[in-house]
């Protein structure tokens, strides 16, 4: 299939297109290059330019048959959200409802969405289903959510048949060390522990003081290239017009903060002293998948479910790179 994908030179966005085109799909990356990287999408076809640009990737779905987009494009800063909301209303709301009436006048028929567990809030039991009732507590879940239900209503009225993919924590690095997480500035925790590492400094620790075993946020991380398997997934998944669901991408296990500095120890092998600090806003206590209706209905298992596994493809990169 030829494919859309947004973001593409981005750090998921990256992963999801080299694993598109590994299966033979044609891409073409939409990104602006304000958080992607150039370098990212060498070798692709590379259209510069905003994913909501009417006139430039309109004029290049006029002009080719796509069967699919991969709208991975966003900005996915919590605490960013809740200081900007219009902001963020903007870039994840506004113009994706412009780039989903794109393929609406051009005749795509699928559509994989790049969603998040921010769309669930603060959990009433975990691990969180799909069943689970939708509250964000921030405008970034807000906007995935609403986005979530936009594609809802499109499938319904125009035979868009479109997935969602409520990721949990992306981390690690592509498996041969050439793609990992290049923020800047990087507010991710695996990356901030392994910089802490190599540099010699304490990591900062938001929030000590959460009902969990240590005190530290719980999260659960899932491994990059796992992510891009299962949007190649959903793709095939997204054949019958007039259907949107929505999937949890998790390992179904939590780790505390805590715990992710004590593996880096491990893998690493160098001392990670941790800055105690408060809580970010809009950030939940424990996020941690139930992810058994991917499994069963999209066919899809994380390859690398560990901490440590995917601590050490992070750090392989970081080593890869000349960067530890």
């Amino acid at each position: 299939m030829k494919l859309l994908v947004t973001g593409g030179a981005g750090y998921v966005g990256g992963a999801v297109a080299r694993g598109l085109r590994d299966a033979g799909h044609a891409i073409v990356i939409v990104d602006d290059l304000r958080t992607g990287h150039r370098t990212t999408a060498e070798g692709f076809d590379l259209l510069v330019a905003d994913f909501a640009d009417a006139d430039r990737v309109g004029a290049r779905l006029a002009s080719e048959r796509f069967d699919g987009i991969i709208h991975l494009a966003a900005s996915s800063l919590v605490g960013e959200s809740v200081a900007k909301p219009a902001l963020y209303q903007e870039n994840n709301l506004h113009k994706s409802l412009a780039l989903l009436d794109l393929a609406r006048r051009h005749g795509v028929a699928r559509f994989v969405f790049s969603s998040s567990a921010a769309v669930y809030g603060e959990p009433e039991h975990v691990p969180i289903d799909e069943t689970h009732p939708l509250r964000p507590t921030n405008p970034y879940g807000e906007t995935k959510l609403a986005f979530e239900r936009a594609l809802q209503a499109h499938a319904a009225a125009h035979g868009l048949s479109a997935v969602s993919l409520r990721y949990f924590n992306a981390a690690g690095a592509t498996r041969d060390g050439r793609h990992g997480e290049e923020h800047e500035p990087e507010t991710h925790l695996v990356p901030n522990v392994l910089r802490a590492a190599v540099e010699g400094r304490p990591v900062p620790v938001f929030g000590t003081d959460y009902p969990t075993g240590d005190g530290t946020a719980v999260r659960d991380y899932i491994h990059i290239e796992d992510l891009a398997e299962a949007h190649r997934l959903a793709l095939d998944r997204a054949a019958a017009p007039g259907r949107a669901e929505a999937f949890n991408l998790g390992t179904g296990h939590g780790y505390s903060v805590e715990e992710v500095i004590d593996a880096a120890r491990r893998v690493t092998g160098r001392p990670i002293a941790i800055l105690p600090g408060p809580r970010r806003p809009g950030d939940p206590a424990r996020l941690v998948a139930a992810a058994g209706l991917a499994t069963r209905t999209l066919g899809w298992t994380p390859r690398t479910p560990g901490l440590e596994g995917i601590l050490e493809t992070a750090w392989a990169h970081l080593r890869a790179v000349g960067r530890a």
